[in-house]
């Protein structure tokens, strides 16, 4: 029986916490067979990022069709876009390949506060990648950045994302772990498809080890929708592995710590 593929396309995380290393581990925790392209390269660690390389476009459409021409795939990831060159490439290629099923995770801030998304490669993602998108997965401050809005209440998450939707994605997913108390509503997300919003609860975890953690989200959330799923039960899939994800988290060097998708096999625990 052949693999399910996915092909998760973004920038490299020399810890290893986030990036397409946490995408391809979450991909194998689904069961599925990660493939990758890389569009930058990072020097970056538990504090942050120190240094960006961005892959010439030219190589990036290069990995594209190598695995796309060849291997093919059953669902696509995108992260880190950080020029507008990038951002065209791969809009090109999914209409080429005909992919219908792109989870795109609108990477523009990294947790030390270093910009991952060139202005202009923005305005590309917004005009021309989002009308190919099945799923967008961003977070708080990437949604206000989207939508051109506050975003301080639930309710809030709730027109956000029907702003957002009007850009062209068929369903949004707005994660609210950074909304000001949210905690009383425990990890609340919010999903809109075009005709109602859903909202997902998890239990609140306190915990620094959350590096990885949209990387994480948007690759299962992948994985789940290769593997045939429903957009709802696939991010209920998602919400469940990315908070025992932050329950194991790994401790990594002296800043933040990276989520664990293979918690129960790799322990190393704060406490």
């Amino acid at each position: 029986m052949e693999p399910v593929k996915v092909l998760c396309i973004g920038g490299s995380d020399s810890s290893g916490g986030a990036g397409i290393q946490a995408d391809l581990k979450a991909v194998s925790a689904c069961g599925c067979h990660g493939l990758s392209v890389i569009t930058a390269v990072t020097a970056q660690n538990s504090h942050g990022v120190q240094y960006i390389h961005p892959v010439p476009q030219k190589f990036i459409l290069a990995q594209l069709d190598s695995v796309l021409g060849d291997i093919g795939a059953d669902a696509v990831k995108t992260g880190m876009l950080l020029t507008a060159g990038a951002v065209e490439t791969v809009v090109r290629k999914i209409k080429e390949y005909h992919l219908e099923k792109l989870v795109v995770d609108p990477v523009m801030i990294a947790k030390g506060g270093h910009s991952l998304m060139q202005g202009q490669a923005r305005e590309v993602l917004v005009k021309k990648l989002l009308p190919q998108t099945f799923v967008l997965t961003p977070n708080i401050p990437e949604a206000e950045v989207l939508a051109q809005c506050s975003i301080r209440t639930v309710a809030a998450m709730g027109k956000a994302a029907v702003i957002i939707h009007k850009m062209g994605a068929r369903n949004v997913l707005i994660k609210g772990g950074h909304i000001p108390g949210i905690k009383k509503y425990g990890a609340l997300d919010i999903l809109f498809n075009g005709d109602r919003c859903y909202k997902f609860s998890s239990p609140w975890i306190d915990s620094s080890d959350t590096h990885g953690t949209g990387c994480t989200y948007a690759s299962v959330l992948a994985s789940a929708l290769a593997r045939g799923k429903n957009i709802i039960d696939a991010v209920w899939q998602a919400k469940d592995m990315v908070t025992a994800a932050i329950k194991n988290g790994l401790i990594l060097g002296k800043g933040y710590g990276s989520v664990n998708i293979f918690g129960k096999i790799i322990t190393n625990r704060r406490g």
